[in-house]
C-alpha cells in the first residue's frame, strides 16, 4: 500500500457539508424537553461549545462487517457504504441515548454524477460526497474516479465524516453554524466552516477507532492515511474552508485516539488548531 493509494479518497479531501441555505435562528436558550421525553438540542453557541455529546464517553465498540470494495465495482461500493452507514446508525443511536437528545437515521442517496441539485444547493464539484441538513440526506458519489481506489479505511473515514455532519445537525451544532455565518464576512464564514469540517473529521475518526477491528483498520493503514491527509488534505479546498492538512490530521488523530466525541470540541479550540 502506497501513501498515494491510501489517501486517494481520504475524507478530508472529498467530503463537504451543504447547509449554507438553512434558515438561521436567533434563539439562544438551552433546549427544552419535548413531549416525547427527549430534549431539543441546545441553542446558540452552547450547542457547539458545550454539547451533551461531549459528556457521553466512548462510542460503543462496533461489529461492522461491511465487506470489501472491488476496484471498478459500483455494486460493491454501494454495499460497503450502506453497511457502514448501518453501523454508524447503531453507534450514534447508542451515543445519543446517553444525552436524552432525539436521534434519527439520515437518508442515503447514491449518484453516478455530481451534477445534482439538493435542497441545500448544488453538489460542490470538488466533493465526493456531501450532507444536506435540510432533508437529512447523505449524498455519495459513485463515480469512476472513486471506484479506482478500493482501500476500505479511506472510504470508511469519508462516510463517517459525512455522517458526522448528521450528528452535528441533530445536536444543534449546524443550526448554530448557520446562524453564525448569516451575513458574516468571508473570513468569518471560512473560520466557522473549518471548525465544522474539522469536527466532522474528528467524529468520523472516533467511530473508525471503535469499528477498527472489523473494517479493518490496522496501525499501518491509519498512520499512512493520516500522513497523506497531513500533506494533501487541503489541496481540494483552495479557499481553506476545510482546514489545512495538518489541522485535518490533528483532529483525525484526536478522534481516533479517544474513540469519543469528547475529543472533538473544535468550537472551543484555539485558532491555531483550526487553521
Amino acid at each position: 500500500m502506497t501513501l498515494e493509494t491510501a489517501g486517494a479518497s481520504a475524507s478530508s479531501a472529498t467530503a463537504t457539508l451543504a447547509s449554507q441555505q438553512v434558515a438561521p435562528t436567533v434563539e439562544t436558550a438551552q433546549g427544552t424537553a419535548t413531549s416525547a421525553g427527549r430534549q431539543a438540542p441546545p441553542r446558540g453557541r452552547a450547542a457547539a461549545t458545550a454539547s451533551p455529546l461531549y459528556r457521553t464517553g466512548t462510542l460503543p465498540t462496533m461489529r461492522c462487517q461491511a465487506g470489501q470494495i472491488r476496484a471498478g465495482s459500483a455494486a460493491s461500493y454501494r454495499t460497503f457504504v450502506t453497511k457502514t452507514v448501518r453501523c454508524l446508525n447503531r453507534a450514534w443511536k447508542t451515543q445519543f441515548r446517553k444525552t436524552n437528545l432525539s436521534f434519527s437515521h439520515p437518508n442515503l442517496r447514491f449518484s453516478s454524477t455530481t451534477k445534482v441539485t439538493t435542497p441545500c444547493g448544488r453538489w460542490p464539484s470538488s466533493a465526493g460526497g456531501m450532507y444536506c441538513s435540510s432533508n437529512r440526506t447523505i449524498y455519495i458519489g459513485v463515480t469512476r474516479e472513486v471506484l479506482k481506489n478500493p482501500f476500505v479505511p479511506n472510504h470508511a473515514q469519508f462516510i463517517a465524516h459525512e455522517y458526522g455532519h448528521h450528528v452535528q445537525h441533530l445536536a444543534g451544532i449546524i443550526n448554530y453554524y448557520s446562524s453564525s455565518i448569516w451575513r458574516a464576512s468571508s473570513s468569518t464564514k471560512l473560520a466557522f466552516s473549518r471548525r465544522l469540517e474539522l469536527q466532522a473529521d474528528c467524529l468520523g475518526s472516533a467511530f473508525l477507532r471503535q469499528a477498527a477491528d472489523d473494517l479493518p483498520v490496522d496501525p499501518a493503514h491509519w498512520d499512512a492515511m493520516v500522513s497523506w491527509v497531513r500533506d494533501n488534505g487541503h489541496k481540494n479546498w483552495p479557499k481553506n474552508d476545510h482546514g489545512k492538512g495538518r489541522s485535518q490530521a490533528y483532529w483525525m488523530e484526536r478522534g481516533f485516539n479517544a474513540g469519543s466525541p469528547s475529543a472533538c470540541n473544535t468550537w472551543s479550540a484555539p485558532t491555531g488548531r483550526v487553521a
